[in-house]
Parts: C-alpha cells; structure tokens; sequence
C-alpha cells in the first residue's frame, strides 16, 4: 500500500510538472524611446498581444517605453549582445554598421507617404531588413517615423526657389546640411530646445519637422508657414536579438515575423491619426499649410547623391526605389 501511494505521489509530481511546462512562459523584453501611448509603442504592445496569443501563451512581451532601458545607441548595443530581445529605433544609429540603412535616410529618396509604405513593406524593405542579420539582431518590420518638412516664420512656401536665402535648423547631419544648402537655404544645426528661441528671435527663420513634432514643440507658435515638401520619410526599423530568435523553433520564428508584420498596420492607423490631429490643431491656431510641386526639390538632391551614395550596390538600391510606382 505504502509503494503505491509513493508510485502514486511520484504520477502526480510528473504530471504537474509536464503541465506547468506547457504553460511555461518566456518574458521578452522591448525597448522603446518614446513615451507610453505614442504610435510604435503601441504597436510593440499589439505585436506582443499577437504572440502571445498565437503561441497560446509561451511569449510575451513586456515593452519598456520611454528610454527606461536607455537611449537608442545604447539600445542598439545591447539587442546585438542579446541583454535585451526586442528594439524599436530610428534607422540613424544603424547606420554606421549597415550602409544600406542609409538609403532610406536620404532626403527625397520617396515621393510621398505612400511610396515610403509600399517599398518599405516591399521586397526592398525586406532585404534591408536581412542586412541586419550579419550585425546580431532579426530586421521584423519597418513603421513610419513620419514625414518632415520645411516651417518657418517668415513667409509661404510655394516653390522651391522660396527657400532661397532662408535660415533653417536642421539636425546635426553633413547630409542635411548638404540638403539645404542645395535648396538655396542655409542650414544651422542647432539643439532641438532652443529651436523656439532661435525663430522667436530671428537666429534662424524656421527649422522642419513633422506635424506632431511641429505641434508639441509648440513651433506653430512662432512659425506659422508650413510647406509640405516631405524631404524625410525615413522608416523606424524594428528589431529582435539573434541571441532570443535562435532560442525559437521554426514554428515560432514564423509567428514572430507575421505578427511583426501585422502590427506594422496598427502603427500606420496610429501615426495617421496622431498626424491629423496635431496638423487639424495648428490650422485652428493659425498655421498656413501649402501643397507643393515636389519634383524641383527632388531635382536638387543630384550632387547630394552624387556626394553621399559613392557605393555601387547602394546606387542600385536609390535606383531601385526611386523606380517603385
């Protein structure tokens, strides 16, 4: 009687175990910059809602917004040695490790939103995304980082020759220096923070952004002119640590990068939305936005090309998006 009861005892404790290894769960965890609510962190959220229930509950993700686990450069190092497994990022701190980021990060390489969408979730943008492999992460899916554009205090913008002789802000990049100047403007790279001051008082006569950026920064206050030229649609690429997709099977990985892709939508209504409703409040609060021909600007862009895209492969690359209808 005694045996049995021990053979009994023994079934149970295995039993309990196998079932509490089918309910095991792995806690991944995802790094975002910005601000709980904004459009990629909520998309990161919906991606992991998709795992989870997909893999009946193995995965989960837990994303950490607001820089808790440090700036993007400092992100970046730490999904490539696999300390954290997820990472949402603009594309500039790759793109010293992986030239073919750059391309998106030209000005004017797309025409519109659109175009941006439709080659980045494209066979282009997947193989940009498989160009992160060789550097220790998983390129999953690319979201839009938004379009940005010229404002200033001044005076409309309807052409290029407009920008003729103006003053603006950029950040501190030789391409966009190189952009501006090309436009016939001079650029002033200039802190993000003292942008208001710098217009307010006439250091610089605009700076460029997009719209949710133009509202909350409160630019619309002292820059009431702006002009849709778009000349960055640059992606935000989103990213899983080699060292966490290889701990998955096949099956998984699979899941993964569907997820990834489907949350890709999710973060387009998002930014759509955001974009309206900062663009409907600073038209109710006095700001003049013109359409533009954008054709003479992209025009311009040549010697910049000429000057920043020497490689042969990368050439093919601006090409190849440049001709995507």
């Amino acid at each position: 009687m005694l045996h049995f009861k021990k053979l009994a005892g023994a079934t149970l404790a295995v039993a309990a175990l196998l079932v509490g290894t089918a309910h095991a769960q792995t806690v991944l965890r995802s790094s975002d910059t910005h601000p709980d609510g904004y459009p990629t962190v909520e998309a990161v959220k919906y991606f992991g809602d998709l795992v989870k229930e997909r893999t009946n509950g193995r995965y989960e993700v837990e994303v950490y917004f607001g820089a808790q686990l440090g700036q993007e450069a400092d992100t970046v190092e730490q999904v490539r040695a696999g300390v954290i497994d997820l990472n949402r990022t603009s594309l500039g701190p790759w793109n010293g490790l992986i030239p073919e980021t750059k391309v998106p990060s030209l000005p004017y390489i797309f025409r519109s939103v659109d175009h941006a969408r439709k080659v980045m979730n494209g066979p282009i943008g997947d193989e940009i995304l498989a160009a992160f492999e060789p550097f220790g992460v998983v390129g999953l899916a690319f979201y839009d980082g938004g379009a940005r554009s010229f404002y200033n205090s001044k005076k409309e913008i309807n052409s290029k020759d407009d920008l003729s002789g103006m003053k603006f802000r950029v950040m501190q990049s030789d391409i966009f220096v190189d952009m501006v100047a090309a436009l016939g403007a001079s650029a002033t790279p200039m802190p993000y923070g003292e942008v208001y001051s710098g217009i307010e008082t006439g250091v610089i006569d605009g700076a460029e952004n997009n719209f949710p950026s133009y509202d909350t920064a409160k630019h619309a206050e002292v820059a009431k002119n702006y002009v849709m030229d778009e000349h960055l649609i640059v992606p935000e690429v989103f990213v899983m640590s080699k060292v966490a997709w290889d701990k998955l099977t096949p099956e998984d990985q699979a899941i993964f990068r569907q997820a990834a892709k489907d949350s890709v939508a999710k973060q387009y209504e998002l930014w759509d939305a955001k974009v309206q409703e900062s663009r409907d409040k600073v038209v109710a609060s006095g700001s003049k936005i013109t359409e533009v021909d954008k054709q003479p600007f992209i025009d311009a862009m040549k010697p910049v090309y000429e000057k920043h895209v020497t490689d042969a492969k990368l050439q093919d690359l601006v090409k190849r998006i440049q001709e995507t209808q």
